[in-house]
């Protein structure tokens, strides 16, 4: 510390942070590496040479659905290593008040730059192995940790945190306010991601509702799309996935399809394209559950390469 002041983590090379990147007003892209527990360091690079190379960070997932997995500080100091912007997933439902503030200290200190803090889903209460769920932080109060950890002068290690948060598309009503979204947004969060959404009529209608609370004057709206690899796999998502928004017609289309996985990047790009037509939306983060070379086609198909 400088003068009283944070010391500024500094990037290696060229490499904007995200915080820049969606203040620039671009169209903002990121990629989400896929972890598993047999995911080491060199399966973590070669995923970031796929995606790092036509997006502006590559998003690091925090064990959805409990999946044992390598933790997001681990990954993404690997990125930072590797010339690659992180923006690493906190969820509340795994830690404790305690452990949410080491996580953040020591993200902070590696040099990450942006996060995107998650309440998480609750597990089933079938799920096997049991587990015992914490959510002792709610969404805002997690924000509002990361952002006082940011701003308290004696705690040099903690860059600036481009604070993300998470949102649900859905079909509002006409007197709708999105009164959560603007608290979380007064607490810190600086870019809002929904979730994994193909109907683009419903998300017209929820932006507008965004729009005409300003919302989208404080924060950027990141909307998630996926390159989906076959009908079974879309039909999965649209029925086992919390809140995830596939149209029936989107599985027809797979279905009758006589490549499926290039129909699927088509359908990524097709929607990457309305994306950028609609008043209020920043960015997309994009997902997929096939192969990750189809990122980087269906984004070089939609005309947003980097």
């Amino acid at each position: 510390m400088k003068n009283g002041r944070k010391t500024e983590i500094v990037q290696d090379g060229d490499m904007r942070t995200f915080r820049e990147v969606i203040e620039s007003g671009d169209f903002v892209l990121t990629a989400e590496l896929n972890l598993t527990r047999n995911s080491d360091a060199a399966s973590i690079v070669e995923q970031a040479g796929v995606l790092g190379a036509c997006t502006d960070a590559i998003q690091v997932p925090d064990s959805p659905g409990a999946r044992v997995q390598m933790t997001p500080l681990a990954a993404s100091h690997l990125l930072i290593q590797n010339g690659f912007q992180p923006i690493a997933h906190l969820n509340s439902r795994d830690r404790n008040r305690v452990a949410l503030e080491c996580e953040l200290l020591s993200l902070g200190a590696m040099g990450v730059s942006s996060v995107l803090l998650l309440r998480g889903d609750d597990l089933p209460q079938d799920h096997r192995p049991a587990i015992k769920q914490v959510f002792e932080l709610k969404g805002k109060q997690l924000i509002e940790v990361a952002q006082a950890l940011a701003d308290d002068p004696t705690v040099t290690c903690v860059p600036e945190f481009c604070i993300g948060t998470i949102a649900t598309v859905f079909n509002p009503k006409a007197a709708w306010q999105p009164t959560s979204l603007l608290t979380r947004v007064d607490a810190g969060a600086r870019f809002i991601q929904t979730q994994l959404c193909f109907d683009t009529a419903a998300l017209r209608r929820y932006m507008t509702h965004l729009v005409e609370a300003q919302l989208t004057w404080r924060t950027a709206i990141i909307v998630s799309v996926c390159t989906l690899p076959n009908a079974v796999t879309a039909r999965w998502l649209r029925e086992n996935l919390k809140g995830s928004l596939v149209p029936k017609k989107v599985i027809r289309r797979l279905e009758q399809a006589r490549n499926p996985e290039q129909e699927g990047i088509d359908i990524c790009a097709e929607i990457l394209d309305e994306l950028r037509e609609i008043p209020g939306i920043s960015g997309a983060h994009l997902m997929t559950p096939g192969e990750q070379a189809t990122i980087p086609a269906a984004i070089k198909a939609a005309g947003l390469g980097r």
